[in-house]
């Protein structure tokens, strides 16, 4: 991202030459997350939390702050919901920037994943200990950092993991986060929603 450029803006215009695709007819259930913009020291960070350890599904894996889209609810207003109740961050229809593409998980999920602008929140977050250990930032020069593909028997396409820290990040989170790099930082339409996710995470 050019230093001199008003983050926001920079990631708004580059969402926008971006068309998300949509999965429709799809029959599984519906889920909606949200890929967090805040600032650190007037520094762009993404948000991605460790998911606590009690929940029955996906306990202790990373993942973005979402869930399952209620009645009634379009799949933003889940998002925004999902945000404020994990983080305590309340963001307005105003603050999403643009959407990424959908994304079918192995457990049973579709994915619809939105971008929103956060700003100066991070003294205010509070984390909800029923959904969320540890909520960590990334930094745009950690994001920016190139997957790797490992076979895995029996699966016709490689399973997709993304570097972080100690970690190796796996499909979902870690290619709706590949996405967001390549069209925001990059310009890339790059498509992820092929991508295979780790055994473990099927359940």
């Amino acid at each position: 991202m050019p230093r001199d450029d008003d983050p926001r803006q920079h990631i708004a215009q580059q969402l926008s030459y971006f068309e998300p695709r949509e999965a429709t007819g799809n029959p599984l259930r519906e889920a909606a997350v949200c890929v967090v913009i805040a600032h650190r020291a007037d520094e762009p960070v993404v948000l991605m939390e460790k998911r606590a350890p009690s929940l029955r599904a996906h306990a202790g894996q990373f993942a973005l702050p979402g869930g399952r889209i209620d009645a009634g609810e379009t799949p933003q207003e889940a998002a925004l919901r999902e945000l404020h109740e994990e983080l305590g961050i309340a963001a307005s229809a105003d603050a999403v920037l643009g959407r990424l593409d959908d994304f079918a998980t192995r457990s049973g999920y579709l994915i619809r994943p939105f971008v929103v602008w956060a700003g100066d929140v991070l003294d205010e977050v509070v984390l909800n200990p029923a959904e969320v250990a540890v909520l960590h930032e990334i930094t745009l020069p950690q994001l920016d950092a190139e997957p790797r593909f490992v076979e895995q028997r029996g699966l016709g396409e490689p399973v997709f993991q993304w570097p972080f820290e100690d970690y190796w990040i796996h499909a979902p989170t870690a290619a709706i986060l590949h996405q967001f790099r390549e069209v925001v930082l990059h310009g890339r339409s790059t498509r992820v929603a092929h991508f295979e996710q780790p055994k473990f995470a099927w359940k």
